[in-house]
């Protein structure tokens, strides 16, 4: 497909047209021309939309798509359209299926079915066998398979040593360990952030501790191992601070947050709505404030939708038993935009492809075209009617958002909401 986008604002720190108002001449994938007022062509299709902004694509680190097992949850094809709508051109996909995505036949199964869409399928492979934590998984295969990184998606590692040996192995192959930091003893049967609002509820809460100490636990490991190690949505002011004095120590660690925790604090959950029941819990103000200056410093360096589509029947019932998660492709961008300056916001939904994928694409002539199409201007009230998900477990549902995402242009594909 051959398209010139019309008076496009171009969002890319890294491009030589970076806030320059332009046209852009795509021809067979790739950046033909950029510039003022562009001539037109008979074989190619003109888009020209409302304040519109393109920047490199988007990349989402962590979404669930439930496929294979979960279909009623999400499935892969409805997944990939729902992330393309929502600006995303890649998404990394988590193992948490049925069964679990830890072997190079289950690597291959998710692959196949993502052939052929606008956006990019990227699959995360279990870090032990059936996410048990007892037995790494086959990683190397895996690797080889098209595994990205390696994760027991929202499991914690208890067993250290397996830990180790896992940031020992995958370093032999420049493989990426993700570990969820969240140490269970001190968890133990909490349901939310413990604080002023888990005790006035009379909910048992989760301490900031539980993710402090693993973190602390987690660190340490990866400085007697070397290797890289990815720590996924962390939700504490501590969490940020320790990472940060990781990195100074030159330590390969990186992290996301979820666009939750930067958006939304535990008194969410005052009417007991099961829809803001997360994993890691929705802290405190002053930790999410915390996590917005860490995201514009550089500390945390993506951010993700977290994105985990859960069926009804696990979600509208006592808070106690309901499952963790929500869904957040589609309100990721007109959440993010209203706490974080748009530069920032671009940064970080596009840094994933570099992190997990060794990707440095920008937007120059002659540079193979992966971009998000988007507009800044509007405000609106997020409704089931802008869910595109099967599950409709958003914590956004009511809350106004701004900014519009117009689609994304990647694989030659054009997709427009």
């Amino acid at each position: 497909m051959n398209l010139i986008l019309r008076k496009a604002k171009i969002i890319d720190a890294k491009s030589s047209f970076h806030n320059q108002i332009v046209d852009v001449e795509i021809a067979d994938g790739i950046f033909k021309n950029i510039g003022k007022n562009l001539e037109n062509k008979s074989n190619f299709q003109e888009i020209e939309l409302e304040d519109l902004h393109v920047s490199q694509g988007w990349f989402d680190s962590s979404v669930c798509f439930g496929e294979p097992g979960f279909e009623d949850r999400e499935t892969i094809t409805n997944g990939l359209n729902v992330a393309a709508k929502s600006g995303f051109t890649g998404v990394a996909l988590q193992p948490n299926s049925s069964p679990i995505t830890d072997n190079q036949s289950q690597i291959n199964f998710v692959k196949t079915k993502a052939t052929g869409f606008a956006t990019d399928l990227f699959p995360i492979g279990a870090l032990t066998k059936n996410s048990e934590g007892k037995d790494l998984a086959e990683l190397y295969d895996m690797k080889n398979a098209g595994a990205i990184a390696f994760s027991d998606y929202n499991r914690n590692i208890d067993n250290v040593n397996l830990l180790k040996i896992a940031l020992q192995y995958a370093h032999d192959f420049d493989g990426l360990v993700i570990a969820f930091s969240q140490e269970p003893n001190i968890k133990g049967s909490g349901v939310m952030n413990e604080g002023i609002v888990s005790t006035r509820l009379g909910l048992k809460g989760i301490p900031a501790l539980a993710e402090e100490l693993q973190i602390a636990k987690n660190l340490f490991i990866l400085e007697y191992t070397g290797g890289k190690l990815h720590i996924p949505t962390i939700s504490t002011a501590k969490s940020a601070q320790l990472i940060r004095e990781a990195k100074a120590d030159g330590l390969q660690i990186t992290c996301s947050v979820s666009v939750h925790h930067l958006v939304l604090t535990d008194e969410k959950l005052e009417t007991f709505d099961t829809r803001f029941k997360v994993s890691p819990p929705l802290r405190i103000e002053s930790d999410r404030k915390i996590l917005l200056e860490a995201v514009k410093d550089g500390t945390i360096d993506v951010i993700t939708s977290d994105h985990n589509p859960i069926d009804i029947e696990h979600k509208k019932m006592e808070f106690d038993l309901a499952k963790n998660g929500t869904i957040g492709l589609e309100s990721a961008f007109g959440a993010l935009m209203t706490v974080l300056p748009l530069d920032v916001i671009v940064e970080k939904l596009t840094a994933g492809r570099q992190l997990f994928l060794q990707n440095k694409n920008t937007i120059e002539i002659n540079k193979p075209a992966t971009i998000t199409l988007f507009s800044t201007s509007e405000n609106y009230v997020f409704t089931k009617e802008n869910i595109l998900s099967k599950s409709k477990n958003s914590a956004f549902l009511g809350t106004e958002l701004k900014g519009k995402v117009y689609g994304i242009y990647n694989n030659q594909k054009l997709v427009l909401a």
